[in-house]
């Protein structure tokens, strides 16, 4: 349940974040409602990459930039040795794995579930111990500890 309501906020504010954009004349007021939003974003999933992605408020919420060349094949080789079937949808996993990121240097209260959780997709159901090897490959890759 906490999830949903975390999910419905973060949408929320990234809706309001995404119209205050097209008609913001300079003004702060925008951004200072997703800054205010964004710690709650750790575990918040979302429906898929977008140039929005890189906005303030996403990085604000720990999002890493979406990773290129080298970097994104090195991620989704990661996560291919985990379960080849999650990279089946390459920007799903990519997704996927930027959220864990936030959800990692958030403090999640367990982040092998989370990790499960968020990649249990297509069909796809891992464990908690496929969690924690997603989240090995992560701190390898995409969102090394700071």
């Amino acid at each position: 349940m906490r999830v949903r309501t975390t999910t419905a906020a973060i949408v929320a504010v990234l809706a309001v974040a995404v119209v205050g954009c097209s008609g913001d004349d300079g003004g702060d007021g925008k951004a200072d409602t997703a800054k205010s939003a964004a710690p709650e974003a750790s575990n918040a999933v979302p429906e898929a990459s977008s140039s929005a992605d890189t906005s303030g408020a996403a990085k604000n919420a720990g999002i890493p930039p979406e990773p290129t060349g080298a970097e994104r094949d090195a991620l989704l080789a990661a996560v291919m040795d985990v379960n080849g079937n999650l990279v089946h949808d390459e920007d799903k996993a990519v997704d996927a794995a930027r959220n864990q990121c936030a959800a990692l240097d958030g403090g999640t209260a367990n982040p092998d579930h989370s990790a499960a959780q968020r990649f249990s997709y297509d069909g796809v159901t891992l464990s908690d111990d496929d969690g924690k090897h997603i989240n090995l490959a992560l701190r390898r890759t995409l969102c090394p500890e700071s």
